[in-house]
């Protein structure tokens, strides 16, 4: 296997497993990161660098699918007691991803979309954010030198109006003390308008999440969203954002097949969307509730996972498009994803 494509592998194998177990000694570097959004949700967590790409892993003291053990002034993490990565670093993150300020503004959800875990989180570890203290700590992140880029996401409260508006307050209070820092935002809009204003006030960059192109899935999962306005949304964000400048989340594992997963990628390609796939991550919050719709989900393994990649590099070639002229959010992130173009 060529080294670029063994360096993916072996992320993919992270990316699909559970946690590292660290040794009982183990003091991390840095602040931990404790997620209020995406697959990480309510873990503590740290991102793990090799050869050139990332991965954020929750981690324990109890146990794991991974251990990390020192080996004289480096780290290496093991799998099956076997040598999985010889070399491993740890970065910090900002404020949930590396190089990157990703705030959520809310994790109460109108929606009860069966993955998300969010809604499911201890109110004690939620962060309850206002423009304020975002403004404040973004400003700080961009003292330490280390800020590439700002992304907001956000459950809906109340209404996607009411959270677009506080969205848009708080984008246009980052632009006004930040103007050069990358600002992307992933909202739920119910109107075409909210996501002019959206760019009006300053964002660079929207995502608007799918989250299956199978449409029973879909009507499983996220029964009270429509996934033919979730489309119209995204070619209304190309024309107003531009081509590259609009992803969205294909999440895997649900039993969908790797047709129906890369007809959506090439459908999104083609309006100049990029897709994000993303592996599903179960856990105690979640696993009941998917599993009720859904029944037993066999894990996804790290092979899928490379195919799956590769093939979406493809399509992105025959597009024009590429994941490493997007600079927030996700891609740019690249801690929970095998990323086209910049991982293989």
């Amino acid at each position: 296997m060529e080294e670029g494509r063994l360096t993916a592998w072996k992320k993919a194998v992270l990316l699909t497993g559970g946690a590292i177990k660290v040794p009982p000694d183990f003091r991390p570097p840095f602040p931990l990161s404790r997620s209020t959004a995406g697959p990480g949700a309510g873990s503590v967590s740290m991102v793990f660098c090799f050869e050139g790409t990332r991965v954020k892993k929750s981690i324990s003291a109890e146990g794991g699918d991974f251990e990390l053990v020192r080996d004289g002034e480096r780290y290496r993490i093991l799998k099956d007691g076997e040598t999985l990565i010889d070399d491993v670093r740890f970065q910090p993150t900002l404020h949930h991803a590396p190089e990157q300020a990703f705030f959520n503004l809310a994790t109460e959800c109108i929606y009860k979309c069966k993955f998300c875990t969010s809604p499911r989180l201890d109110k004690r570890i939620t962060k309850s954010l206002d423009a304020d203290r975002i403004v404040n700590m973004a400003i700080k992140a961009n003292d330490s030198g280390s800020l590439k880029a700002i992304a907001l996401t956000s459950a809906v409260v109340s209404t996607p109006q009411e959270t677009v508006e506080r969205m848009i307050e708080v984008v246009r209070r980052l632009r006004e003390a930040l103007p050069h820092v990358p600002i992307g935002v992933e909202p739920y809009v119910d109107r075409l308008e909210q996501i002019d204003a959206l760019r009006e006030a300053g964002a660079d960059e929207i995502k608007l999440n799918i989250e299956t192109y199978d449409r029973e899935i879909f009507s499983k999962v996220c029964g009270e969203l429509d996934l033919d306005w979730v489309l119209e949304a995204i070619s209304h964000a190309v024309g107003v954002f531009g081509r590259g400048k609009v992803t969205s989340n294909i999440i895997f594992g649900m039993g969908e097949s790797d047709e129906n997963l890369l007809e959506g990628v090439e459908l999104l390609a083609k309006m100049g969307c990029i897709a994000v796939l993303r592996p599903l991550r179960l856990n105690d919050m979640n696993r009941q509730a998917m599993e009720d719709v859904l029944g037993p989900l066999p894990p996804t393994g790290p092979d899928r996972l490379l195919h799956l990649a590769e093939e979406h590099k493809r399509i992105l070639m025959e597009n024009g498009l590429d994941t490493r002229e997007v600079r927030t959010m996700c891609p740019e992130c690249g801690c929970c994803d095998i990323v086209p173009f910049r991982d293989i």
